[in-house]
């Protein structure tokens, strides 16, 4: 496969796993909708700022060492199961009525942190790195170019996808920031957020 075939194929395989519903896309869309554009961005950088880090970590062979270690990745796999359950049971137990004011105890963090750590947390992300990314680099060719290069064409594509889904939400912002609607969708986040942690938990290789 030529280099180009190789950039084509794995612009086409991302983007089909980038649209793909999952954790990532759950976490913009609340936020978005809940909290506003600015606070979803932040969310969406650090999710992208975590597969950078996984990038980093496949380039310089740390990924090589949690795909062969069992003690490694489950310590990693049970830390991001813990903590993505913490996020949930605290949307579950105090859902808010606004974004802003004195209810707003769970809209005061940093989210570029949460989505950083909710994918730094999760070693599928790693193992998925690990096992997807050296099929598209052409034989001979220099590792660490070639693996910051396809993750950076990942990351462009998560950027993409993300502002499309800030976007969507912004017609739909007045109605959706009802107080109602509000405590709603931190509740069915939570409830994501738990069975995301569940998934992580009991999952295997």
């Amino acid at each position: 496969m030529t280099p180009t075939d190789s950039l084509l194929a794995f612009t086409l395989a991302a983007t089909l796993l980038t649209v793909t519903p999952g954790l990532d896309t759950a976490l913009i869309l609340r936020t978005a909708t809940v909290e506003g554009s600015r606070q979803a961005a932040k969310a969406a950088l650090g999710i992208n700022a975590g597969c950078l880090l996984w990038g980093a970590a496949v380039a310089f062979g740390l990924g090589a060492v949690l795909a062969v270690s069992e003690v490694a990745y489950t310590l990693l796999k049970y830390c991001g199961a813990a903590y993505l359950c913490w996020l949930g049971i605290n949307l579950l137990r105090s859902p808010r009525a606004s974004f802003s004011g004195p209810d707003a105890r769970q809209g005061g963090g940093n989210w570029f942190v949460r989505g950083l750590l909710g994918n730094a947390l999760n070693p599928k992300v790693g193992i998925f790195y690990v096992s997807f990314l050296p099929q598209f680099i052409p034989a001979g060719s220099p590792l660490v170019a070639w693996t910051f290069g396809l993750v950076g064409i990942h990351i462009a594509l998560g950027v993409l996808w993300a502002g499309a889904l800030i976007l969507a939400t912004r017609p739909l912002g007045k109605a959706l920031r009802r107080p109602a609607v509000v405590r709603w969708m931190d509740r069915a986040t939570g409830a994501v957020f738990l069975l995301f942690a569940a998934r992580l938990a009991f999952s295997k290789r």
